[in-house]
Parts: C-alpha cells; structure tokens; sequence
C-alpha cells in the first residue's frame, strides 16, 4: 500500500493536480452532497493545503476543475451508449437517457455540476474550454438541424435536448416523479419531440 511520503514524491513530478480532482471525484461518489473543502482533498491525498493552493487559488477553482471532469466522464459514458445504434435519432436518445441515469447514479456529481454548469454558451466555446459532454450535445443538435438550418435552429434544438433531460432529472433526484425507467425512456423519445429524421 502506497504510503504518503510516496505520495509526495510522485507529486513532485507535477500530478498533483490530476491526484486532487481524482480525489474529490471520488469523494463525491460516497456523498449526497456536493460540498468539499480544500482541506479534506488534501488530507486525502496527504499534502497540505499549501500544497492545493499551488494549483487551485480557491475552492471555487477546485469545483470548476471537478464540474469540468464531471462532465468529461458524462461526455464518455454517452459517447459510449452511442456505439451501436442504427442512426443518428437512437444515438441521441440513448445519449439522453444516459444523461438521466448519469445523474441519478451520482448525485453529489451532478449537483456540482448544476452548481458549476460549463461555460453561458455551449456555441461560443474555444476547443480549450469545452467538455466533451457539451462537445457532444454540439455536434449532434449540428446532425439533427441538418446541413442548411441556421444557427438559431441548432442552438434551440440543443437547448430544447438539455432541458429535457437535465429537468427530468432534477425531478427524479428531488422525487416529484419515481426513478422509473420506463419513464426515463418513454419521455426522452426524439420521435416524439419530433427531432428529426434518422440518418
């Protein structure tokens, strides 16, 4: 078992801040809140606070660190419930319905994330600043408006796409409405909402 002075010495070659963000994710897993201090990261991985402040200014800086990781790991996992589908309109539900149960499989993750939600224009973002989860809803609003729509039309069928299942999920999470994944398919269902047409 790696003890904290080895810990130490890794950090010394410029992955501590990889080692904190890791470490409050995980702490968030065992929680229902979405509250940690800089102190108790840093105890976790054995350094000071000192130590945190080098890499993150303010707790606020460490939250954003982890609402950015957070939503990497939402922007994989639906990546990854993509593989397989027949057309562009299953990739996408599937990539909804993941966005609901990534949220009810980790709520103090995903509070954090509400908290810290990724940059005010998902289409006004530089390569550096985005998620892969925001990447992702990008390019498939991109496949569903088509080829010739207008820019106002992608950036309303994303948004339209988020705040379905973003407000579904905070209804699970708060329990107005049971986790039920019945439910969880039949509402988020593009054909429905009239999406558009397979590709």
């Amino acid at each position: 078992m790696t003890d904290s002075r080895d810990r130490k010495a890794s950090y010394h070659h410029g992955d501590l801040r990889a080692a904190l963000v890791d470490a409050g994710l995980r702490m968030l897993e065992e929680r229902e809140d979405a509250d940690l201090s800089l102190r108790e990261i840093a105890r976790s991985v054995g350094v000071s606070a000192t130590a945190v402040y080098r890499h993150f200014p303010d707790k606020e800086a460490l939250r954003g660190a982890l609402a950015q990781a957070a939503y990497d790991r939402l922007g994989d996992a639906q990546r990854a419930a993509t593989l397989g589908k027949d057309n562009v309109l299953d990739e996408f539900q599937a990539m909804g319905r993941t966005y609901v149960r990534f949220a009810l499989d980790h709520p103090a993750l995903f509070r954090l994330m509400a908290s810290m939600p990724p940059h005010g224009d998902l289409f006004d973002l530089t390569e550096s600043e985005d998620d892969r989860a925001a990447k992702l809803l990008r390019a498939y609003a991109v496949k569903l408006a088509g080829k010739d729509a207008s820019p106002e039309t992608v950036r309303a069928i994303a948004m339209r796409s988020w705040a379905l299942v973003h407000g579904l999920a905070v209804l699970m999470l708060q329990g107005y409405v049971p986790r039920d994944e019945a439910l969880i398919d039949a509402v988020v269902d593009t054909r429905a909402l009239g999406m558009g047409r397979p590709q």
